[in-house]
């Protein structure tokens, strides 16, 4: 019962590393009417949730495995491998943002451990960029979590973002998202399946329309989110 009270700490909405500053490009992509309605909505974040299943999903699948062999170097390199997969400033900076966060948070959750604190220390030194999906993978193997609940509770933080952003800048309702969580959530299994056997040569990220979205808003008017 304990892991699944950590699982459901780490998943809940409320959980303070900042994900409510951020959209995955939804906030331009409402602004140009690519995303309109609860159809679209889905569309697009099933994009998302795609990216990040063969991304940052797959980066956090290989931390935790380091986290729990110890390999600390493995982490850094992770680290440093997912943030050249970040083709645009704003994802880089969620990334980056988001994970410095839970580094910090990580050192209260887990005052003794030396793995985290050795690594919020070469975040804070500019020595390792310290992404979110290699936070997570430390942060659950430190809590006891597989690596299964850290990649269903990844991918339902990427699909949950988009679609909280959604509610702040799309015309759909609560039901809405939520028949979208719902369905959306079905289909992690399967990319899980996919992702636990990938490396680094394996992992991919080409939704070159996201890319676009993100380059618009750096530029754009709209800024009721960071991303």
């Amino acid at each position: 019962m304990n892991t699944i009270m950590h699982l459901l700490q780490f998943t809940d909405s409320t959980f303070p590393v900042g994900t409510f500053s951020f959209s995955n490009g939804l906030e331009t992509a409402a602004y140009e009417r690519v995303v309109h309605d609860a159809r679209t909505l889905e569309e697009y974040t099933r994009s998302v949730a795609m990216q990040a299943a063969f991304s940052d999903g797959v980066a956090g699948l290989l931390t935790h495995r380091a986290a729990l062999k110890g390999d600390y170097e493995a982490i850094v390199k992770t680290d440093r491998q997912i943030m050249l997969f970040k083709m645009n400033d704003e994802a880089r900076m969620m990334l980056q943002r988001m994970g410095k966060k839970l580094a910090e948070l990580g050192i209260r959750l887990f005052p003794d451990n030396e793995l985290i604190a050795r690594w919020l220390k070469d975040i804070e030194a500019g020595t390792t960029p310290g992404s979110y999906p290699v936070a997570q993978g430390i942060v659950f193997a430190l809590a006891g979590l597989d690596e299964e609940q850290l990649y269903a509770s990844h991918q339902y933080g990427v699909i949950n973002m988009v679609l909280s952003a959604a509610l702040r800048c799309v015309r759909v309702s609560h039901y809405d998202t939520q028949e979208s969580l719902f369905r959306l959530s079905a289909e992690v299994p399967a990319l899980y399946e996919r992702a636990r056997t990938m490396t680094f040569e394996d992992m991919n990220s080409f939704v070159p329309e996201m890319d676009i979205m993100a380059s618009l808003h750096e530029k754009g008017n709209m800024r009721m989110f960071m991303n």
